[in-house]
């Protein structure tokens, strides 16, 4: 399974580069991104498609990884919880089965002692 995992990231890898070679002028085209508001006009300064595009991915990772931080730690938090919870269960399972029996039905123990069996011939 390793090994597939490495072709398919391998040949991802090869695909990215393939498409950034054959779209090098694409990627290196500058773009200025403008911002008109009622009150103000706001425009960046001329940058590459690619450095857009480099600090979209890295927002994203940056995002998806305080998120996936997050519901890790929310997680490993309810895992303890029902931890300690079966501790608790499991004390008190414990606690119940070594409980001296108080009141047995005897009564149909008593009556099998009472009569024997029949033999089988």
């Amino acid at each position: 399974m390793k090994h597939i995992k490495l072709i398919i990231i391998t040949l991802f890898l090869l695909l990215i580069i393939i498409v950034a070679v054959q779209n090098y002028a694409a990627f290196v085209t500058p773009v200025s991104f403008r911002l008109d508001l009622f009150f103000s006009r706001f425009q960046s300064v001329k940058m590459p498609i690619s450095f857009v595009v480099v600090v979209a991915f890295l927002i994203g990772f940056v995002v998806a990884g305080g998120y996936g931080m997050f519901e890790r730690f929310r997680l490993k938090k309810q895992i303890k919880t029902l931890t300690k919870e079966v501790k608790e269960m499991d004390n008190e399972i414990n606690s119940l089965r070594n409980l001296p029996v108080t009141s047995e039905d005897m009564s149909l123990e008593q009556s099998s002692d009472n009569n024997p069996r029949p033999k089988v011939r």
